[in-house]
């Protein structure tokens, strides 16, 4: 239920980087640095050159000569990756969708000694290719075609299928939707450090169930679309770990313990220069988190660290390695915060590396050389984020890098070098404008390019986007962003308009340009004299600590909703707001709140509009809610009571519901589920059902600005704008 609350920050802007228009290496999103850390690669110009810092100096790798014997150029190349000597380049291209993202396609090897260009897997279907990459050496290409995987020697000695059994449900390599929908697990194989053989998952899901998803309009008659989801209560796929030799093609299984079955891997690589192997186990409750490393040639399994929580622990990062890969960095929130600990090979040694009542966001860069880390955090405001610093040997203080005369959220995008950063700020008010800086002075590249000149060029809205915080009754204290009407009377009452997601996949007030934009309203909701409102309630994903976001555990549907409806109570007092026109809306997650809200709490919120909601909890994937839920072999009175189709009987204002019949995330059957319930209690409302359009309501011509219209005729029907 996720996916969309992201897609809506791409929509509003929020992520608007330069490099969206650069091929990057598969599967980062970041900029493609060279190893040394001092350039950067992109495509341009028919080829792929080198960016050398500070100067921004051009240096062209693989030329357009190249690139052109094939016919590629600069649109159709989704990304690239360079051998480890730098002679040859890995080129993705022809790229399809796989469920969200485009991991799929065809692949061409660029030899810059030769000046050839040959393309892999030529013998497999067009654009079935995934997660191509280069062994140790550069010699061999591996990838996934139809679920096995396969290696192609690039000296001439062909291609052979390291595994033979891949079927539509004998899974290598790869993933089925819910790992990669929820542990976000889409390649599936590692070369090891030596080049001798690949560690690799292994899913088998023979026995999921599929969900049936009726096309009615591509064909006089109907057919159907499976897809393999295991829902609440259901097994997840079997999953173990193998590691095939390339020379034998035979596979070794590593006997991690557990059930397959009822234990989840989400994380596993290959520890630098060893032959050995570290994962990251879940239990299915996924309360319980194991880090076992596996050594590859005897097979021995040691569990060198364990973790517990009375809620769930999250799957980790990709391990960062220290200390001569002895030692790596691992994120838990065992004290109470997200916190960063060095963690030895055999756990016997674990640091604290951030100390304080504070979050990490995420990490940016270990500067192991210099002892320090950098990382993403923001103390004393939950909506914002900036780059402190701190030793890494746990003994430093808290240090903020990021200027603190620029207030909102900030992005880098460091050197390996630790040398330079890209640098893009951005805040409610402010479209992001970004800098090249060296970090270790702080010093923007050039004063011309800096964020301070930009800054003294811009122009900031009038009527600005406020940030505000409300105590509810129980003393809980959210955050919340209100955009007011253009040419506000404060004599006057205007109508508002609560934007709500609520679950805890994403926030929703986060100081990013486009905070107070609803991008499905057709027109200007300022200008038409709407206040428009988002609250950040409990379970949100904020950095305000684990209790924060951990007291949604088994109350989904009931804790968050309850946070937002006392908090709205509150707004209603104030003197300028119209308690007669109070409307909430949200997509995915936010469609389930929105309705818990308008049936929970129908003396507040009057019109409603519900986006691919989940109506009933017992319906969704069995990895998201197991995880927040518990298991509903235990729990299944909280996924009653948190299910809006519980409540729907109280329903008084007006409600839209939207939904596509293809959704293949939230089910159209939780619509029908819904209607039946609505129907039954003689509730009426309107519905809108798009034909074989996924949980993005994106596809097929006009589709996006019907939606907009949709929505926004409805809104201005029953909840009027301006103020009285």
């Amino acid at each position: 239920m996720k996916l969309l609350n992201i897609a809506f920050k791409f929509a509003f802007g929020i992520c608007v980087f330069f490099i969206c228009t650069q091929a990057k290496a598969q599967g980062k999103g970041d900029l493609n640095w060279t190893k040394e850390g001092n350039s950067y690669y992109e495509v341009s110009g028919g080829e792929i050159v080198s960016i050398e810092l500070p100067k921004s100096e051009r240096k062209t790798i693989v030329p357009a000569s190249i690139l052109s014997l094939k016919g590629l150029y600069q649109g159709n190349i989704k990304s690239f990756q360079f051998s480890e000597d730098g002679k040859k380049a890995l080129i993705f291209t022809n790229s399809k969708k796989v469920w969200r993202y485009k991991t799929r396609g065809d692949y061409y090897v660029a030899d810059m000694t030769t000046g050839t260009l040959v393309q892999i897997g030529k013998d497999k279907p067009s654009s079935s290719l995934m997660f191509a990459k280069f062994s140790p050496d550069g010699s061999k290409v591996a990838y996934v075609s139809q679920h096995n995987i396969y290696v192609e020697d690039l000296q001439g000695g062909g291609s052979k299928a390291l595994t033979t059994d891949g079927t539509d449900r004998i899974i290598n390599g790869t993933f089925d939707w819910v790992y990669e929908e929820e542990f976000d697990c889409r390649d599936g194989f590692r070369w090891s450090p030596d080049g001798s053989s690949i560690a690799y998952w292994q899913l088998d899901a023979r026995k999921i169930k599929n969900f049936l998803m009726i096309n009615n309009t591509d064909s006089i008659y109907p057919f159907v679309i499976p897809v393999e989801y295991p829902k609440v209560a259901e097994d997840p796929s079997a999953c173990r770990l193998g590691i095939v030799e390339v020379n034998t093609a035979k596979t070794s299984w590593l006997p991690v313990p557990g059930d397959n079955v009822q234990h989840y891997i989400p994380r596993m690589d290959w520890i630098p220069g060893s032959s050995e192997v570290i994962l990251q186990q879940l239990n299915r409750e996924q309360n319980v988190s194991k880090l076992f490393v596996v050594n590859a040639k005897t097979l021995a399994v040691n569990n060198i660290y364990t973790e517990t929580d009375k809620a769930w622990v999250d799957a980790g990062e990709a391990w960062k390695w220290l200390n001569g890969n002895k030692e790596f960095i691992w994120l838990s929130e065992k004290d109470g915060w997200k916190h960063y600990y060095r963690i030895s090979k055999d756990g016997k040694s674990q640091i604290l590396i951030n100390k304080g009542n504070y979050d990490v966001i995420e990490s940016s860069l270990i500067d192991e050389k210099n002892n320090m880390f950098y990382f993403m955090a923001s103390p004393s405001n939950a909506t914002q984020k900036y780059l402190y610093k701190t030793k890494l040997d746990g003994k430093g203080k808290l240090d903020m890098v990021t200027p603190s005369v620029l207030p909102g959220t900030h992005s880098y995008d460091i050197s390996p070098s630790g040398t330079y950063a890209f640098h893009v700020y951005q805040n409610a008010n402010l479209r992001p404008i970004s800098e090249w800086m060296n970090l270790s002075t702080g010093n923007p590249l050039t004063m011309q390019g800096s964020i301070t000149n930009q800054l003294g060029k811009s122009h900031p809205p009038k009527n600005k986007v406020e940030f505000f915080k409300i105590k509810t009754d129980e003393g809980i204290e959210l955050d919340g962003w209100m955009k007011k009407p253009d040419n506000f009377d404060q004599t006057k009452k205007y109508p508002v308009v609560f934007y709500v997601y609520g679950e805890p996949a994403t926030q929703t007030v986060t100081d990013t340009y486009g905070a107070g934009r609803n991008f499905l309203y057709a027109g200007d909701m300022a200008q038409d004299g709407y206040i428009y409102i988002s609250l950040e309630n409990r379970g949100a994903p904020a950095p305000k600590g684990r209790e924060w976001r951990k007291s949604i555990f088994q109350n989904i549907g009931r804790l968050n909703i309850k946070d937002q409806a006392m908090a709205a109570k509150k707004i209603l007092e104030w003197s300028f707001v119209d308690k007669d026109r109070v409307a909430v809306w949200g997509w995915s997650g936010g469609g389930s709140s929105t309705l818990n809200l308008m049936f929970q709490y129908p003396e507040i919120y009057k019109t409603g509009i519900a986006i691919a909601a989940v109506a009933n909890q017992l319906t969704y994937d069995n990895v998201y809610q197991e995880r927040y839920m518990g298991s509903p072999l235990k729990t299944k009175e909280a996924y009653v009571l948190g299910s809006p189709i519980t409540y729907a009987k109280n329903l008084r204002g007006n409600l839209l519901y939207i939904h596509g019949t293809g959704d293949d995330n939230v089910h159209y059957q939780n619509a029908e589920m819904l209607i039946n319930e609505l129907v039954k209690n003689r509730k009426v409302f309107q519905l809108m059902s798009y034909p074989n359009r996924t949980h993005s309501i994106n596809e097929g011509e006009g589709t996006s600005e019907h939606l907009a219209l949709t929505y926004t005729k409805f809104l201005q029907q029953n909840c009027p704008a301006g103020g009285r």
